[in-house]
C-alpha cells in the first residue's frame, strides 16, 4: 500500500489545496496560480516549522499506516497523557495535570467515576482513616463532614472533585491492551466500548491508574462449586438484610471480613469468620486520637520497629489478649508488615466485642464445603446457609499492559515505594503504593509535575488551564 508523506497530509489543511493540485499541470499555469502556489509553499514551511517537535513522531507514525486499515477503526491522537482508570488515583492525577496546564484523556471501563466505591462496597462502609489522610490534592473535605466520612459522603466528595477540575472521563471504554511503539515513540491504547465499538488512542504518556483492587480474588476452595447455599464475594455484599436468621461463613479476616461479620450480627445473622493466618488487630483510636495519626506522629521521631512495639503495647492495653479468641498476631509488627507485604492491620470498630460475646465465631481454615455444611481443617463440621468471600482484590495490569520492565507479574511496580511511580518511555503508575489514598495523592503530584515540566519545555507555554485536544490521527494496531 502507498504511504502518505507528511507534507501531503499538511496540504489537506491548506485552503488552497484544490488550486495547488491544479497548478501542478504545466499547461494550466498562470501568474495567479503561481502566486497561490508560492503562498501555499510558504504556508507549508511555516506549519512545519511550528510543529517541528512532533514532525519526527508523526512521520514514524504515518509509516505504519495502511489506507484500508485507516477507515476500519477510529484512531484518536491525545495531545497529552492517557490516564487509564477514573477512580480516586486517576482523578487525583487528572486534577494535578489540570493545575499544570497539561491536557489529558481519562478512560474508564465502567459508567461512573470511582466504580469500586459506587458499585462494589457495602452500605455501612466508612473511611477507615481520618478524612485529613484521605483527601485528594488541591481540595480538602468539606468542614461539616465527620472525621470518618461515609461511603455516600466520599462519593459526593469525588463527584465534586471531578466537577471542580473539569474531569470528564470517556466511560464504558475497556482497555484491551496498551503497548509502546518503538517506531513512533508513542503509546498505543486500544479500547472497546460496551457497544463493541473500537478505538485506538495515540499518546506520548500513559498513566496506569487502575489501582490495587481492580479484580476480585476468588480462592480455590474444595467443594465451592457444589455448595448449595448462596456464595457471593464481598464486592456484591450490600447489607445483612438478606441473611437474617441465616448461618453465614465469612472467608477472610481483614477489615472487610471483620466489618461484614459485624454487619451480619446487626441483622441477626450468625456469622462464622474463617481465620487461616495471623492478623494484627488495632483499636481505631487510642486515648481519643486516631491510631494511624498517632503512628504517623511517632514515626517522625522514632524508628519503625520501635513505633511497632509501642503500638502493640498500647493495643494490648486497650484490647487485651486477643490470641485466646483465635486471633494470633504475626511476628512482624503492623507497620513493618504493611511495608513488606502490603497487609493492612485491622482497625477494630466493634467486631472484637462481638467475638468476645460469641456472636461472631472464629474458625480455622476450610477443608471442604459439602452441600449446606463446611468441614474445617481441625475436623469440625458446621451447618452453613451462605458463604461470603471477603478475600480481597488484585491488580489487573498484566491482563492489558504489554510491558515487562516496570510492572511485575503481580500487577505492581517492581520498584518499591517511593520509587514506583515512574517507568521508562513515558509510563507512570499511580495508586500502587499500598499506602491508601495518601500514597495515591503523593504519586499523582509527582507524575503531574514530571509531565508538566516536559510539556512546558516542549510547548513553551505559560501555566494555564487547557482543554484536552483530541484529533483524528492516522494509525492502526
Amino acid at each position: 500500500m502507498p504511504q502518505i508523506p507528511l507534507f501531503k497530509t499538511l496540504q489537506l489543511f491548506h485552503p488552497y489545496h484544490s488550486i495547488q493540485t491544479e497548478v501542478t499541470n504545466p499547461h494550466k499555469q498562470n501568474q495567479k496560480n503561481q502566486d497561490f502556489l508560492s503562498h501555499s509553499l510558504h504556508f507549508q514551511k511555516y506549519l512545519i516549522q511550528k510543529t517541528h517537535p512532533l514532525i519526527t513522531k508523526m512521520e514514524n507514525l504515518l509509516r505504519l499506516v495502511d489506507h484500508e486499515e485507516f477507515f476500519s477503526r477510529r484512531c484518536i491522537w491525545v495531545n497529552g497523557p492517557v490516564i487509564v482508570g477514573a477512580g480516586p488515583s486517576g482523578l487525583a492525577t487528572a486534577a494535578c495535570l489540570r493545575e499544570q496546564g497539561v491536557p489529558f484523556m481519562v478512560l474508564e471501563r465502567e459508567d461512573c467515576i470511582a466504580s469500586l466505591w459506587q458499585k462494589r462496597t457495602y452500605d455501612r462502609l466508612k473511611l477507615h482513616l481520618p478524612k485529613q489522610f484521605c483527601q485528594l490534592p488541591k481540595l480538602p473535605f468539606p468542614a461539616d463532614f465527620p472525621e470518618y466520612p461515609s461511603k455516600k459522603q466520599f462519593i459526593q466528595y469525588l463527584e465534586s472533585y471531578a466537577t471542580k477540575f473539569e474531569i470528564n472521563p470517556r466511560f464504558n471504554e475497556c482497555v484491551q491492551f496498551a503497548r509502546y511503539d518503538e517506531t513512533s515513540g508513542l503509546w498505543r491504547v486500544k479500547t472497546k466500548t460496551s457497544a463493541s465499538a473500537e478505538f485506538e488512542y495515540i499518546c506520548r504518556w500513559l498513566v496506569v491508574a487502575t489501582g490495587e483492587n481492580a479484580e476480585c480474588v476468588v480462592p480455590d476452595i474444595d467443594g465451592l462449586a457444589d455448595f448449595k447455599g448462596d456464595v457471593i464475594h464481598a464486592a456484591d455484599y450490600k447489607s445483612g438484610e438478606k441473611f437474617r436468621g441465616k448461618k453465614v461463613l465469612v472467608v477472610g479476616c481483614g477489615n472487610s471480613g471483620m466489618e461484614l461479620s459485624l454487619d451480619l450480627c446487626n441483622y441477626n445473622a450468625s456469622p462464622s469468620m474463617v481465620v487461616r493466618s495471623s492478623v494484627h488487630v488495632l483499636p481505631r483510636k487510642i486515648c481519643r486520637k486516631s491510631t494511624f495519626e498517632l503512628a504517623v506522629m511517632l514515626m517522625k521521631w522514632l524508628p519503625l520497629w520501635l513505633v511497632d512495639k509501642l503500638l502493640l503495647i498500647l493495643a494490648w492495653l486497650v484490647l487485651g489478649n486477643i490470641a485466646k479468641y483465635g486471633l494470633k498476631r504475626p511476628a512482624e509488627g503492623p507497620l513493618q508488615l504493611k511495608n513488606s507485604k502490603g497487609k493492612t492491620p485491622v482497625l477494630d470498630i466493634g467486631a472484637l466485642e462481638k467475638i468476645r460475646s460469641g456472636d461472631i465465631k472464629v474458625v480455622p481454615g476450610i477443608k471442604k464445603l459439602n452441600g449446606f455444611s463446611v468441614e474445617l481443617v481441625n475436623g469440625e463440621e458446621h451447618d452453613v446457609d451462605a458463604v461470603v468471600l471477603a478475600t480481597g482484590y488484585r491488580s489487573n495490569v498484566p491482563c492489558w499492559l504489554q510491558e515487562g520492565e516496570f510492572f511485575s507479574k503481580n500487577g505492581f511496580p517492581k520498584s518499591p515505594f517511593p520509587n514506583g511511580w515512574k517507568g521508562n518511555s513515558g509510563l507512570y503508575a499511580v495508586g500502587f503504593t499500598r499506602r491508601g489514598l495518601s500514597g495515591a495523592s503523593s504519586d499523582a503530584i509527582r507524575i503531574a509535575q514530571d509531565i508538566g515540566h516536559v510539556w512546558k519545555q516542549d510547548t513553551k507555554q505559560k501555566k494555564k488551564t487547557t482543554t484536552a485536544c483530541h484529533r483524528r490521527c492516522i494509525s492502526q494496531f
